[in-house]
């Protein structure tokens, strides 16, 4: 079918389902003269009337009303597949890659994602946890949830949880005949769970104090060196050593009894998660909704 044709069989089915012209010139958005020279033209090129005009109303002819019944219906499967195409393109879908530490993960990803995916079946998300200052471009992934500080002044920062505290614990068993530290320093007397993080070179991390405004880094020992917080936390559990996890990690164990808490003078506020991604990216509709779903917002 070629292009005129198309269209002047919708100019007429528009005549045909109104049975008026000045109402289906106002529907195609066209003169009422203009519409009715492309159904005279139509009618022409076909050798046929399709319309009979009387001054009070227009009816489609026999063979009008036969060209009505067989393309009409047509036409409006074919809007209805143009209409299911649009929605499919409009429809939040695709994959999205997420690197985040296991904490963040848990506690702030996975209650997120539980309200978001389900009403978007076409949503799926990767989530690679890593402790290391990933860079998301090179390892194509799409975005990252680390503490603010740590993410580049090129990137786009959007917090996703309150401020954090960092906490040092043991288990009562561990404590059972050792002395509570008091002051970083005296960390060295105890048995530490360590973490190596690739983004210090492999290193082990620096247990990171601050009090009045004095800031100590203190490299701890101890007979265990794991690469997840994860096993940090159940290390301390079962009185392997002392830990240094975050606040929200440690606190209902430490509120049921299961850990003890200390130094928690030398442990101040810092700056929560946020999610970062490259300030040049252009985001999907799938990428908008999950921002939005991890926005922290205050209560």
């Amino acid at each position: 079918m070629n292009r005129d044709n198309a269209s002047d069989l919708v100019a007429f089915l528009a005549v045909a389902r109104e049975r008026n012209f000045t109402r289906a010139a106002a529907k195609l958005g066209m003169t009422q003269s203009a519409l009715s020279q492309i159904v005279r033209n139509l009618e022409e090129r076909l050798g046929v009337r399709l319309l009979n005009r009387t001054t009070r109303s227009v009816t489609p002819t026999q063979a009008g009303e036969r060209l009505f019944l067989s393309v009409g219906p047509k036409f409006t499967e074919m809007d209805a597949d143009l209409a299911e195409l649009s929605e499919l393109r409009e429809k939040p879908a695709g994959t999205i890659r997420l690197t985040s530490t296991e904490y963040a993960a848990a506690e702030i990803l996975l209650p997120a994602l539980g309200k978001l995916l389900p009403k978007y079946p076409d949503i799926n998300v990767e989530v690679i946890i890593d402790y290391g200052l990933t860079n998301i471009v090179a390892q194509q992934v799409d975005a990252g949830i680390r503490p603010g500080e740590l993410v580049a002044k090129d990137m786009i920062a959007v917090r996703v949880s309150p401020d954090l505290r960092m906490a040092v614990v043991g288990s009562p068993s561990y404590f059972a005949d050792r002395k509570r530290p008091k002051t970083p320093q005296e960390l060295t007397d105890h048995n530490c769970l360590n973490l190596r993080l690739p983004t210090h070179g492999g290193s082990l991390y620096a247990w990171e104090f601050e009090k009045n405004g004095r800031e100590l880094n203190v490299r701890v020992d101890g007979q265990l060196v794991f690469n997840s917080a994860g096993l940090l936390l159940d290390g301390a559990l079962k009185g392997l050593g002392l830990a240094y996890l975050t606040q929200g990690h440690i606190q209902q164990h430490v509120s049921e009894g299961r850990l003890v808490r200390v130094l928690a003078d030398w442990c101040p506020p810092f700056s929560g998660y946020h999610l970062y991604y490259p300030s040049r990216r252009q985001p999907s509709p799938a990428f908008t909704l999950l921002v939005e779903a991890l926005r922290y917002r205050k209560k």
